[in-house]
């Protein structure tokens, strides 16, 4: 059951074009605060998943946080990614795909300019914006 102060309203319609959604720039992940900058744009949300495009400027550093309402998997379209999940470190490069599974430890450093696509299940608002 997702907390009602999480969840977000369903996109309406059936398509959204990336550029034409205003992106929101992260002040907090899980109360947790970037080192960085770091968008996202809401892609879809239906009842059940949400699919984001997120930014990551070269140099953002995303502490450690956890989620415990939801589980993630994510596809790097551009950059390098260096990833701490669940203890074990990992160089994402184009084409990588990881997950964050729920309660499980996970943070980011953004080795370059990199783009990604997430998706949560259940969709579940983890960003305060600035």
């Amino acid at each position: 059951m997702i907390d009602p102060a999480r969840s977000l309203p369903l996109t309406e319609g059936y398509f959204t074009v990336r550029d034409q959604i205003k992106p929101e720039r992260l002040a907090a992940v899980e109360g947790v605060k970037p080192k960085g900058i770091v968008e996202v744009r809401r892609l879809m949300v239906g009842k059940e998943i949400l699919m984001l495009h997120v930014f990551r400027e070269k140099g953002l550093v995303d502490p450690v946080h956890k989620h415990m309402d939801h589980e993630t998997v994510a596809y790097l379209i551009r950059g390098r990614l260096r990833l701490v999940i669940g203890g074990k470190e990992f160089i994402a490069e184009a084409g990588t795909s990881w997950i964050h599974p729920e309660g499980v430890e996970h943070y980011s450093e953004a080795l370059e300019d990199c783009e990604q696509l997430e998706i949560k299940s259940p969709p579940t608002k983890t960003w305060v914006s600035e």
